[in-house]
């Protein structure tokens, strides 16, 4: 299919409904104008056969049928006892002349017949002029014949034709301009779009749409499209934070593997205690890696569906009370966990709900104040089961709060190595919970601390 611009076919779109239009007023005006007009003039000349009718039972009415003929340009003969009775003296070209056999024998055909009225096409002999004839039983005996002329109709439509047809010429040539204007007015700001999707298309995030047009429609497009803009920078920029977190995550055990194999093999492999130091850092940092590489896993197979639910009936208080325990070790390092909950059974998936309160318990744990305190309570409200995770850090700003479920992203946008897990928890959270359907969400106020919470339905 060949292609063509969308200005071209506006305005070639605009120009051919014109023609048609104008075609289609050619056609009714010029064409139809004839059989239109005769099916008038038979409809009036109907109208003045019941008037005629009239008069000629009042008496008197040879000035009333005058006055009728001469008004509407018409030919009236009343006709008594096969004798003319009257006879309007008109020289129209509508009139009929008694001298034509062809006329008179329409009109005894017609006497002769039981019928109350007719209607004939004839040529008047005189002009030779198209005209009609209506006949009429006025009563027993007595005939009414009208005849009007249809030949007027014939300049009337050689004039029509000529000037419509210039007219036609005119109209097409002001539609043709008028539709390059129309095509480049709603063009334009499509283009605009198409140039800066191009600048968009080549990695360009910061390009602002703006066609400068009051066209609703477009205005939506524009809308759309710099959300897009905006939505691909921030992905962009986590693209990169993504890779270099990796990156990072990785060099580092890496470097620390490395570092402490050659230490044992050069230096430290007849030394038992700094041996072995070297060995449990070499055994950390690869525990390190294989938990980046699973939650890694872990994400990209939720988000792809990969991961079917097992749900099953379990308590959650003893769930949590069991994810706790597996964070005493931290008691050492002052590390406190409060839990306030209660018995409750829900039918999830265990492992993947168990796998929710380690990530968001570990978070906190990362993210707590000064006093290293976290609070886990279980809250039983109206219509579902609350289960919230506080911290008491500094807090997480407004315009954050809505990407802390983004994998690697960082407030401070200053990357810190986590200590305890791999930067990715919060997005797995986020998945599993909409896997589950449940609610969840953020609050958070600066300098006191924040909550992450999830909800039940009971």
């Amino acid at each position: 299919m060949k292609k063509s611009s969308l200005k071209t076919k506006v305005w070639l779109y605009l120009s051919l409904f014109t023609l048609v239009i104008l075609v289609g007023v050619f056609i009714l005006q010029v064409m139809s104008l004839g059989t239109y007009y005769e099916w008038r003039k038979q409809s009036k000349i109907k109208d003045i056969a019941k008037k005629v009718s009239a008069a000629y039972n009042t008496g008197d009415y040879s000035d009333i049928l005058d006055n009728l003929a001469y008004q509407e340009d018409i030919c009236i003969e009343i006709t008594e006892n096969n004798e003319i009775s009257y006879s309007t003296d008109s020289i129209s070209r509508g009139c009929l002349f008694t001298n034509s056999r062809e006329i008179n024998d329409y009109k005894l055909e017609f006497m002769l017949s039981n019928k109350t009225s007719i209607i004939y096409r004839v040529i008047n002999p005189k002009f030779q002029n198209k005209s009609l004839i209506y006949g009429l039983k006025i009563d027993n005996g007595v005939y009414a014949f009208i005849s009007t002329s249809l030949e007027p109709i014939g300049s009337t439509v050689t004039l029509l034709k000529n000037q419509l047809l210039i007219i036609i010429l005119v109209v097409l040539l002001i539609a043709f301009l008028i539709a390059y204007t129309i095509s480049k007015k709603i063009c334009k700001p499509i283009l605009n779009i198409t140039n800066t999707s191009k600048k968009l298309s080549e990695g360009n995030y910061n390009v602002v749409f703006d066609s400068g047009t009051d066209i609703k429609e477009i205005n939506q497009l524009e809308s759309t499209l710099n959300s897009a803009a905006l939505e691909l920078s921030k992905t962009e920029e986590l693209r990169r934070d993504l890779l270099a977190n990796v990156s990072h995550d990785l060099k580092t055990p890496l470097t620390l593997i490395k570092a402490n194999a050659e230490m044992v093999k050069d230096l430290t492999y007849k030394n038992k205690g700094k041996r072995d130091k070297n060995l449990n850092t070499i055994i950390e940092e690869v525990d390190r890696l294989n938990l980046l590489v699973e939650d890694i896993l872990d994400l990209s197979k939720i988000q792809s569906n990969a991961v079917k639910l097992d749900k099953e009936t379990f308590d959650l208080d003893i769930l949590i009370k069991s994810i706790i325990e597996k964070f005493s070790i931290l008691e050492e390092d002052g590390y406190k966990i409060e839990y306030t909950g209660f018995s409750y059974n829900i039918n999830a998936d265990k492992k993947k709900i168990e796998q929710v309160i380690y990530n968001l318990l570990n978070n906190a744990i990362n993210y707590t104040g000064e006093d290293k305190k976290v609070y886990i309570t279980l809250k039983d409200l109206e219509n579902k089961i609350r289960l919230e995770v506080k911290d008491t850090g500094s807090g997480i700003d407004l315009e954050d709060i809505n990407h802390i479920w983004d994998k690697y992203y960082k407030v401070d946008k200053k990357y810190k190595r986590v200590t305890h897990g791999t930067g990715l928890g919060l997005s797995i959270v986020k998945n599993i919970l909409i896997m589950h359907e449940y609610k969840y969400g953020v609050e958070s106020e600066k300098g006191i601390g924040t909550t992450f919470y999830f909800e039940i339905d009971k």
